[in-house]
């Protein structure tokens, strides 16, 4: 069984094909089948950074306009971001800019409501989200919901999923308005396994941070997070490019309890703690890799942490400013982080097993 000192040797795969010190040229990688080379960076245009929904329009524009400059390909938005408001000003944005190379992505998020009726609820999604984003199709279509075994709440079934939901999004491929079907893998681990094995979709978004590894390596007894079972090990064997995501733990990471103005809240936890306090004290227990000089904050190690795993094609950052942006991708440009940085996180997270979650 894998261990978290798994991680090193996947690092040192992960930084062949990367610039050397000083470089500036954006890493690339080829995303699972698609045979798509996406930039190691996305641009997450979410609602908890907030810059693409409650920012200011000219550090909007300014910000995709630098991250464009940078080689920054591929942009990932949704409906829930904003209400839409995400979606028109990356749309208005990616318009006047009119990027050579742009990869889009969004999201649909089903209701309860319209489980009855899918197939319709998923083409009006993606033909609203069309509209706002002035665009004739979308790179990749996910589905933003839950998934479980059986369903229930607004969590969609395996079933329903890959009997419902996988033929809406096909229709649509052939329809020409996606040219990628992706998924966001949060709910039950087997339930996710299941439908990564299916091989129905090209992408999934899958939550790989500091406080929980599990997508990648066997997590120690008693380990204070969901348990994704090495997660990539399936997208890999079923060709599924990988998004990573809640690389910073919703903010968490940052190890600060300060959020800026036009943030989120603190979010609800994804795959880690049951409460946003809890990540941020475990976050916070990660310290000693900026006393021992691994790295120049925690921000910083998360970034390049989350580039240590070859199965990750691009990453998501959240921002509100900027000046964010730019810290972000002075991260990446560092490359994954160094062997000895993951042998001392190894350790520190070893410190966690055994808590309540």
């Amino acid at each position: 069984m894998r261990s978290f000192a798994y991680v090193r040797a996947s690092a040192r795969r992960a930084r062949r094909g990367a610039g050397g010190p000083g470089e500036m040229t954006m890493q690339t990688r080829v995303f699972g089948r698609t045979g798509m080379h996406l930039s190691v960076l996305g641009f997450g245009c979410g609602a908890v950074g907030g810059l693409m929904v409650r920012g200011d329009p000219p550090d909007q524009e300014r910000t995709v306009a630098r991250a464009i400059g940078a080689g920054v390909n591929y942009f990932d938005t949704a409906v829930q971001y904003g209400n839409g408001e995400s979606e028109r000003n990356l749309g208005r944005i990616l318009q006047k800019l009119k990027p050579a190379d742009a990869v889009v992505g969004t999201k649909v998020r089903l209701p309860a409501a319209d489980f009855g009726r899918i197939a319709d609820a998923v083409t009006q999604s993606l033909e609203g989200s069309l509209a706002r984003l002035r665009r004739d199709h979308v790179d990749i279509f996910h589905l933003h919901n839950a998934i479980t075994a059986s369903g229930g709440g607004e969590a969609l079934s395996t079933r329903q999923v890959l009997g419902e939901v996988v033929p809406a999004f096909e229709r649509l491929r052939r329809q020409g308005k996606t040219r990628f079907l992706g998924l966001t893998a949060i709910g039950d681990t087997a339930a996710l396994h299941q439908v990564i094995d299916a091989r129905a979709f090209d992408s999934a978004q899958v939550v790989y941070n500091m406080l929980n590894p599990s997508a990648a390596v066997a997590l120690p007894a008693n380990y204070p997070a969901q348990d994704y079972g090495r997660l990539f090990d399936r997208t890999k064997a079923a060709g599924v490019g990988v998004i990573g995501i809640r690389v910073l733990a919703g903010g968490a990471l940052s190890g600060s309890a300060e959020r800026h103005p036009i943030a989120s809240p603190p979010p609800e936890p994804i795959g880690s703690s049951l409460s946003y306090d809890a990540d941020l004290e475990r976050a916070r227990r990660l310290l000693p890799l900026i006393r021992d000089g691994l790295a120049a904050s925690l921000t910083e190690a998360a970034i390049r942490f989350a580039l240590s795993h070859p199965a990750m094609g691009t990453i998501l950052v959240g921002m509100a400013t900027p000046q964010q942006f730019e810290d972000t991708l002075a991260a990446v440009q560092k490359g994954p982080l160094p062997g000895a940085a993951l042998d001392r996180l190894s350790a520190l997270q070893q410190g966690f097993a055994g808590e309540a979650r």
